[in-house]
């Protein structure tokens, strides 16, 4: 055994493989990263150049920090992984094989990028764009193959992810809900007088012109709780939103400045608002929607939980799918911002039920917004002076509600503009309106039961309008141009401490005023300058206004009080109801199905048809929709647009549904009149 432990070691045979092994695996090194540079360019880049121009979807889902970390890492890392995976299976087949697999990868990779830049510099979309883009992709691939110098220059970009990680994390306006530098924020200082409580609702996407009937007053047969509040408040009629845009609109509202930059709505971008104006003598209870302006240290936190790394990962997957598509999103970023409900978030319906036969709180009241309901049952009086604060997501899109709280369905990529379909739009946001009428009527009876109406001064208003302009549908600078009138001028209600009678104030009001009004009514001084004045100051002389489509670029737009906006004339067809009919024709219903067990308890109805016709039927003809007999709705078929030959009918009278199986007819509108009904399937 000592001869075995002092005999020199056996020599081995030199390893003639190593340097063949060694190559191999600096060749395969090179292919990982070429895919992944690949993949930096179109899955990382465009991902998170999107999300970091959004800081109000993190907002929004109440994304932890280290929600968003580990979102950031899955798109930088993951979209990799798949290709890295079938690169080395197709190893184990032999270099041959894995060359051409790395160079069928480099084209399909390639001609993904074709179709994101092909769609933004040509007029290509659909088949033709990704013939062309797979024609690209092919070209590139074999030069890809053939050339050497542009292998390097692939190589060295797979330091793109790197970069793009780098520039969401820390140039980016998300940055600052990843990343907060510091919650600093002045705080007001305590004058004479009292410090009443303060109840601010701001509602959202609102134009004024939308609760307006014929004779320029609120509509009090369709809106009676917008009404009640306009009888026993001042109501300034001249009011404008400075933005169309939430997280530029918002923070003017509640820093009194106006946009001078970008930045996320966060209150390390905007220290200074008026959650830090009060918050020295103020309890806060702020239910905030797509900005986090009230700093922890100020805030109590919210109710309703965090929706974690889940939902982010799906947001995330619809928008990559929207951003490598041969045709562009008819979806509004801005649209996946649905309101929870109370029982999707798993919180108590609030309290007091109303008295309303006519709103079924008693079984819809799971369909209310949880945030609407955690604030609702904040409403209770207290020792220290409170600002009760909610900005809710309505009647902002997408649009889920009737009148009556009851839910339903909808596609997400119907349009908005055209003929028909902006018609369409403006009578399901009129729908969702009358709801949140409703949800503004149980504001007022929680503040009345509780008594805190009397003693609070009540504020509610709407950050910005939308345009319901054919051709110009919208809140972007071409619907201010040519509908500014919707897009500007919002409800602004304001209910001082023991104001009884209503009264209008035609005073050019901007929305930067509201904080200053907020401090004259409260008797807080607010240690910066602000752009406003308050409504208890003498009114501005200028009789403009200023608009910001982009902070620092304000626009100047004219005019006063807008007149309203008449609603279409009813068809003569709707409501009557319809025998035997001979038939005549097709068509396709999406959601046939729905029809079958409707249960109007469960707060859920199919108030929207939407399918398809067949080429036969000429634009311009009219469907009449029945359900059980009666005709609900009488829509025009519009021209084919990137969905089909579609059509989509709003049925937004509960009264039409009953519970079990349905009958749904469609009819043909003879040019006599005369109907003719279309087999569905």
């Amino acid at each position: 055994m000592a001869e075995d432990v002092l005999a020199p070691p056996r020599e081995r045979p030199p390893d003639t493989d190593r340097p063949r092994r060694r190559a191999g695996w600096r060749a395969e090194a090179a292919r990982l990263a070429e895919v992944a540079a690949l993949v930096g360019l179109v899955v990382t880049q465009p991902l998170l150049d999107v999300l970091g121009r959004s800081p109000d979807f993190f907002l929004f889902h109440r994304a932890a920090r280290g929600d968003v970390l580990l979102l950031v890492a899955l798109i930088a890392l993951v979209p990799t992984l798949p290709f890295a995976a079938l690169g080395a299976l197709s190893l184990l087949a032999g270099r041959v094989t894995r060359a051409v697999v790395h160079t069928v990868i480099v084209g399909l990779l390639l001609a993904a990028l074709a179709v994101q830049v092909g769609r933004h510099v040509t007029p290509l979309r659909g088949v033709p764009l990704l013939v062309v883009a797979g024609l690209v992709g092919a070209a590139a691939a074999a030069a890809h193959r053939r050339w050497r110098a542009l292998r390097r220059m692939l190589r060295v970009a797979a330091l793109g992810p790197v970069v793009f990680v780098g520039l969401f994390l820390f140039a980016s306006p998300a940055s600052a809900v990843v990343l907060p530098r510091g919650e600093g924020g002045a705080a007001g200082t305590a004058g004479a007088g009292a410090h009443p409580p303060v109840v601010m609702i701001v509602l959202d996407e609102l134009p004024l012109v939308s609760l307006l009937g014929p004779d320029g007053r609120i509509d009090a047969a369709r809106y009676p709780n917008f009404a009640a509040l306009a009888a026993g408040s001042t109501w300034y009629r001249n009011a404008t939103g400075v933005s169309g845009w939430t997280p530029y609109a918002l923070p003017a509202m509640l820093t009194g400045r106006y946009p001078e930059r970008g930045a996320a709505p966060h209150y390390s971008q905007y220290p200074d608002n008026l959650f830090t104006a009060l918050g020295g003598l103020y309890q806060i209870k702020a239910e905030e929607s797509i900005t986090r302006l009230c700093p922890p240290s100020r805030c109590e936190q919210a109710v309703t939980p965090e929706q974690g790394l889940g939902v982010l990962t799906r947001e995330s997957g619809k928008l990559l799918r929207q951003l490598a598509a041969p045709v562009d999103s008819r979806v509004d970023p801005e649209d996946s911002y649905r309101e929870q409900t109370a029982a999707e978030v798993g919180l108590d319906a609030a309290e007091p039920v109303p008295d309303d036969p006519k709103f079924r709180w008693d079984t819809l009241d799971d369909n209310q917004p949880a945030r609407f309901t955690a604030f609702l049952a904040g409403l209770r009086p207290a020792d220290r002076p409170t600002l009760h604060f909610l900005h809710l997501l309505m009647p902002h899109t997408p649009w889920t509600y009737l009148p009556s709280g009851a839910r339903y369905d909808a596609p997400e990529d119907l349009p908005n503009d055209g003929a028909g379909w902006v018609d369409l739009a403006r009578a399901r946001h009129l729908a969702q309106l009358g709801y949140t009428d409703r949800l503004i009527g149980e504001t007022l009876r929680t503040l009345r039961a509780t008594g805190l109406y009397d003693k609070a001064l009540v504020m509610v208003t709407a950050d910005h309008g939308v345009s319901f302009r054919q051709d110009w549908q919208g809140r972007g600078m071409d619907a201010i141009d040519h509908a500014a009138n919707q897009v500007a001028w919002v409800p602004m209600f304001v209910k001082e401490p023991g104001q009884r009678t209503g009264r209008v104030d035609d005073r050019n009001w901007e929305h930067v005023d509201l904080l200053p009004t907020v401090a004259d009514e409260t008797h807080m001084r607010v240690p910066w300058s602000m752009d406003g004045r308050s409504a208890n100051a003498t009114p501005r002389e200028r009789a403009d206004k200023r608009f910001y489509d982009r902070p620092g670029q304000p626009v100047t737009i004219t005019g006063r009080v807008p007149a309203p906006v008449p609603l279409p004339a009813t068809d003569p067809l709707v409501g009557t109801r319809v025998g035997a009919v001979p038939a005549g024709g097709s068509a396709t219903v999406a959601n046939l199905a729905a029809f079958d067990a409707v249960d109007p308890a469960r707060g859920a109805l199919p108030a929207l048809v939407w399918g398809t016709v067949p080429p036969s039927v000429p634009d311009g003809t009219r469907l009449a929709v029945a359900v059980n007999g009666t005709v609900g709705a009488v829509v025009p078929v519009v021209p084919p647009d990137a969905g089909g030959r579609r059509f989509a009918a709003f049925l937004p009278d509960d009264r039409l549904f009953a519970a079990g199986a349905n009958r749904l007819e469609l009819y043909r509108v003879q040019a006599d009149g005369k109907l003719r009904r279309l087999t569905l399937s």
